[in-house]
């Protein structure tokens, strides 16, 4: 009786149907859980290991490529949106804690302007994005397993 009553409450009928809302917002995290569940974690890549994937995928590289320039728009927005923001709260209020929190939020809002520009400069709503970075990924695993 006590699991019955457990099973029907409010709190486990909401949590169960949350769970079930933010799995469907949040499958695109199913393309990279293998590569990060895994016994033994990957090995970090340098960027000459990207640039090799790159030129050797025809279909995908290109893609990572671009994804990659974005990401240099997105970090350059993000450290104009710090800066700058901090400066002025520096500049009109002189308080420490206030240039802080304005720095990180400069630093967000810079970061996500940023990508919004690259995403919109650069066209990468036409890309498949995700699709090349799951076949680096899979690249570098399958070179990795090569080496061992």
């Amino acid at each position: 009786m006590a699991d019955d009553a457990e099973t029907n409450s409010f709190f486990r009928k909401h949590w169960e149907g949350y769970k079930e809302f933010w799995g469907e917002r949040f499958s695109f995290l199913e393309n990279y859980s293998r590569f990060i569940k895994r016994d033994k974690p990957l090995p970090s890549w340098s960027s000459s290991d990207v640039e090799q994937f790159i030129a050797s995928d025809p279909v995908h590289g290109p893609t990572l490529k671009t994804v990659r320039e974005a990401a240099k728009f997105a970090f350059t927005g993000s450290v104009i949106g710090a800066v700058s923001t901090a400066g002025a709260a520096w500049k009109y209020s002189r308080s420490l804690h206030g240039a802080g929190l304005s720095f990180l939020a400069g630093g967000v809002f810079g970061l996500t302007f940023g990508h919004e520009v690259a995403n919109h400069w650069m066209q990468l709503y036409r890309l498949d994005t995700m699709a090349a970075q799951v076949k680096f990924m899979e690249w570098w695993e399958k070179k990795c397993e090569g080496q061992s």
